[in-house]
């Protein structure tokens, strides 16, 4: 007889009733769902069978590099009036920073001053010209941690707005593929992750009445469109008096007395120590003007309060907002600002009836072929061809539970690679049967000729299966999307065919010969 070892018997038995209890809920529907454990999960669908919005984005690095170079800008001119170096024309063209030194015995002060951004800009000099550019190093360093830092926000926003499993990856050198299945309002996230969301504090210039738009505006000052249609336009000073970097919390709230709805925010430690320095500066009681502080989200003013007294660690924005509008921006101040604009260059929507026709096809599609691959084994194979095909059940059976245990996404061309492997799982059992009707051929006895047949059948079983693992491994590595799924339902497929022909046929075959003790094999 073929022996088998009992552990080997007792593990393949374990393992296709573990198969059994975790393929089950891709049977269920939701409400039943919910009282299964959390590990018990079924198949994520992907958006082409779900339905949702696919985009790619791309970040603007050369306005972020822009944005820093003004930044860097700002600091040198603060530190050049806190040493008291005379400056002309300090200026940036995006690319660099030019300035000249009034004065060129002062040239030691400044280099001091520049020893400070030494290892991020390359300073060249002529004369009492200074010219300041990012090192390639620095560029590098900056473009890669934006694009970075666009994918954690990006992130953050989608799960803020709670969609189910989003897909958010980077495409590229300065690209994020997103992906949103199930997204029933693609419009509105689109809208949330396209902010850049930059949010600043500054004052509101006295002479904010004075100066029209099309006036020479005073130096220092610029003005920015309110969101509160009738003030139009709001005079602000350009010092960024406190940034959005600070906030730690924002929600939706409702003032007590209106119910009109409105932003709650709340710093940190330190961003509160400054907006207390701030406001108890600039309140009514300490100050001999009335101030305003202008809140600017995206270089338009949201609010500009009147600073009544010392705020603390927290504040509210208060406005023209409706419920849905005033939820958006706390989440939207809640995930942080975009480190650079993101413009999105493809953009696709896909309806659910569309995913349920795919889904609908890929199971007639499986279907049909279980049912012809079942009859080929059973007319070719008689007997063996039946094991076979209950090896191909439990195949399909383990391959789901293995997708729903590792919460894979089951895409198109994943259902695709299913409907491949059907083929490919009885692919082993035929070279197997092949190899035991060549030993019987030979003169061997039954046993004998099955127990050889499966013995010599395996090295050729690895060697083919090899070269398609091989294959299924390139798409996954190499590939994106549903390219990634058809390689992961491929290579799935193929290792567990490899176990159902190798272990669990021979199981059952061998029982088979022990309890029948046939004269002669049906196959």
């Amino acid at each position: 007889m073929i022996y088998i070892p009992r552990w080997k018997v007792l593990l393949t038995i374990f393992i296709c009733g573990l198969g059994i209890v975790y393929s089950v809920p891709n049977l269920l529907n939701k409400s039943t769902l919910e009282y299964l454990p959390e590990s018990m999960r079924p198949v994520k669908l992907g958006l082409d069978l779900q339905g949702g919005a696919h985009l790619l984005l791309e970040v603007d690095t050369q306005k972020g590099l822009v944005d820093r170079l003004n930044d860097h800008l700002d600091a040198l001119r603060r530190g050049l009036r806190s040493k008291n170096i005379g400056y002309l024309n300090l200026k940036s063209d995006g690319q660099v920073i030019t300035f000249e030194l009034r004065d060129s015995s002062r040239e030691d002060d400044l280099m001091a001053v520049l020893s400070d951004v030494e290892n991020i800009f390359e300073v060249a000099q002529e004369g009492n010209t200074f010219q300041l550019e990012f090192l390639p190093r620095e560029k590098k360093e900056l473009t890669q941690s934006m694009v970075r830092r666009s994918i954690e926000i990006v992130r953050r926003r989608i799960d803020e707005f709670g969609t189910a499993e989003p897909t958010i990856q980077q495409q590229g050198s300065d690209r994020i593929l997103v992906q949103m299945p199930g997204v029933d309002d693609p419009a509105r996230v689109k809208k949330l992750i396209g902010k850049t969301a930059k949010l600043t504090f500054h004052l509101v210039h006295r002479d904010n009445g004075k100066h029209t738009s099309h006036q020479t505006l005073p130096s220092g000052t610029r003005r920015l469109k309110s969101q509160d249609a009738r003030e139009g336009s709001i005079l602000i000073h350009r010092r960024v008096l406190l940034n959005g970097e600070r906030l730690i919390d924002a929600r939706l709230a409702f003032d007590r007395e209106s119910q009109k709805p409105m932003v709650d925010f709340r710093f940190d430690n330190l961003g509160g120590r400054k907006f207390a320095q701030i406001t108890s500066k600039y309140n009514v009681q300490a100050s001999p003007t009335e101030n305003r502080l202008a809140i600017v989200l995206d270089d338009t003013v949201l609010s500009a309060p009147v600073i009544n007294t010392v705020i603390r660690d927290r504040g509210t924005i208060s406005g023209n907002f409706t419920s849905r509008e005033a939820n958006d921006l706390a989440l939207l101040m809640r995930s942080g600002a975009l480190p650079a604009p993101l413009e999105i260059i493809e953009e696709r929507t896909v309806g659910p009836d569309l995913g349920a026709d795919s889904i609908a096809a890929g199971k007639m599609a499986t279907v049909v072929a279980i049912i012809l691959v079942g009859l080929f084994m059973i007319l070719t194979y008689s007997f063996f061809g039946m094991v076979a095909n209950i090896a191909l059940v439990f195949n399909i059976i383990l391959l789901f539970a293995l997708l729903s245990i590792i919460q894979a996404t089951l895409t198109l061309p994943g259902i695709a690679g299913i409907a491949l492997t059907i083929g490919m799982a009885v692919d082993a059992n035929v070279l197997i049967y092949e190899r035991i009707k060549e030993e019987i051929r030979n003169g061997k006895k039954i046993v004998p000729a099955v127990d050889s047949g499966y013995n010599n059948a395996i090295a050729t079983i690895i060697d083919s299966n090899l070269t398609t693992l091989i294959a299924a491994a390139a798409l996954f590595f190499f590939g994106s999307g549903p390219i990634k799924g058809f390689g992961v339902t491929l290579a799935l497929g193929i290792m567990i065919s490899m176990f159902t022909a190798i272990t669990l046929t021979r199981i059952i075959v061998s029982y088979w010969l022990q309890w029948k003790r046939p004269k002669k094999l049906p196959i």
